[in-house]
């Protein structure tokens, strides 16, 4: 019986490893082909600059390889890719996978920061406007989620430069540190009173659908049988929360979990871009718009197997939380 336990263990994850494998060589092909023949190119100002020279452009396109054909570009790439080698930046003329790495911290302390508080606040407003429904506590929660659900970040950004930035000059305008800060302690106050505008714009536009999810989840919830039977028995507050209602939330919950990995490398492009931080959505967007096709095909493919992997890993921590889960495929 353990052992074919193990041999259908095994089995799942030879499968689970395959669909990784195909769907990240499906993305590759339609994002690469999507890229390139998009109108214009990284060298097209190039070609309207009359100091350039036509050989010169030709000699950087045999430099890059793209002088080949599309499939010969495609095959070249995906072998250098599998060898985590994503090639050179156009822009830059340094190598992808450094442009990224030099990126990656800043981008992941401002999201996992953002996360912890977005999942956090979720379950408490969400489970509590569940449990005191029709109440004003819930009336003011589902409009405050409506307004974080609504509200454009851009916008919001906006809004929160005008006033604690320009107008009342309590929060730095953009950028990560100030010129003259100093070492220890202190480096890491002034990195944090920067961060603060763009964090809390971060979770409060991810609060309100979130929050409204959990509230939606927990009314169902709390209809249940069991849920009856519980109160029925006596049990209400904190036994009822963390022996019945936690535990049934737990599996979506995961999964959206799992699912906002990429999130974690992607960053957020306007936000980046609005205070100035030199993050992933920053580097992605200036790719985007020089047509940087190197970088810009090192973090679609980064962020699609995140995608993947923490969908993977909601399934195992699902099937840990219930043996009985199974997805279908």
């Amino acid at each position: 019986m353990g052992q074919s336990k193990v041999e259908a263990m095994f089995k799942s994850t030879l499968q689970k490893i395959g669909y990784v494998v195909l769907m990240l060589l499906l993305i590759s092909v339609i994002s690469f082909g999507a890229i390139h023949l998009a109108p214009n190119s990284f060298f097209a100002s190039g070609e309207l600059n009359p100091n350039i020279t036509q050989e010169s452009l030709e000699q950087l396109k045999k430099v890059y390889g793209l002088d080949k054909s599309l499939l010969m570009q495609f095959v070249a790439w995906f072998q250098a890719m599998v060898q985590l080698d994503f090639g050179i930046s156009f822009a830059s003329g340094k190598a992808v996978r450094d442009e990224i790495l030099s990126r990656l911290p800043i981008t992941l302390l401002m999201n996992i920061i953002s996360m912890i508080f977005v999942f956090a606040l979720s379950l408490y407003f969400g489970i509590k406007s569940a449990l005191k429904q029709t109440t004003f506590y819930d009336r003011s929660v589902k409009q405050f989620s409506l307004l974080s659900y609504a509200m454009p970040s851009f916008y919001l950004s906006l809004l929160l430069v005008m006033l604690f930035a320009v107008k009342w000059k309590i929060f730095p305008i953009s950028g990560l540190h100030t010129s003259d800060v100093g070492d220890g302690l202190w480096y890491y106050l002034d990195m944090a009173w920067h961060l603060f505008l763009p964090i809390f714009v971060m979770v409060f536009g991810g609060l309100g659908s979130l929050t409204l999810y959990v509230r939606s989840l927990t009314l169902n919830i709390l209809k249940s049988d069991y849920i009856f039977f519980a109160r029925s028995r006596g049990i209400e507050g904190q036994a009822l929360l963390w022996h019945f209602i936690l535990p049934n939330l737990s599996p979506p919950i995961v999964t959206i979990l799992g699912l906002s990995l990429p999130g974690l490398i992607g960053g957020s492009v306007i936000l980046e871009s609005i205070f100035a931080i030199n993050g992933m959505g920053l580097l992605f967007y200036q790719s985007a718009l020089s047509r940087d096709y190197p970088v810009i095909m090192g973090i679609l493919i980064i962020s699609s197997f995140l995608t993947l992997m923490g969908n993977m890993i909601a399934d195992l921590v699902l099937t840990r939380l219930n043996p009985h889960f199974k997805r279908k495929n």
